[in-house]
């Protein structure tokens, strides 16, 4: 993973804002985000970044996303607990998505389950 917003290994501890501006944001200014457990490489969730939460999350290292539905910041855990603590922040090949790898308090859902994605469509 050489090109990345943030990770103790690929920039040993510091952070590239420069990278923030090759992110291709949708025309409401949103891009998606993946969070990822960093210990058991469970997905935990799907949420949406804009450039804001992006800095936020960059410099606070706790996973801030943007609520379509509310049109406001959401540093998640803040009212639950279930902190999710970022240990890396990765952009795709098109740079149209973003994982956040996270060190995960708690359960990611808000249904109670430890990862939004529960529901199966296809198992073998």
């Amino acid at each position: 993973m050489k090109d990345n917003l943030v990770t103790e290994k690929g920039l040993g501890g510091k952070i590239n804002f420069d990278a923030i501006k090759k992110l291709k944001f949708d025309e409401k200014g949103l891009i998606p985000a993946i969070a990822q457990d960093i210990d058991t490489k469970a997905v935990l969730m799907l949420a949406y970044m804009n450039e804001e939460s992006i800095r936020k999350t960059l410099e606070e290292k706790k996973a801030c996303y943007f609520s379509r539905s509310r049109q406001e910041l959401w540093t998640k855990g803040l009212t639950s607990g279930n902190i999710q603590e970022v240990e890396g922040l990765y952009y795709d090949c098109d740079a149209d998505a973003i994982l956040v790898l996270v060190k995960q308090t708690g359960v990611a859902c808000h249904t109670g389950n430890y990862s939004c994605f529960f529901n199966p469509i296809m198992e073998k």
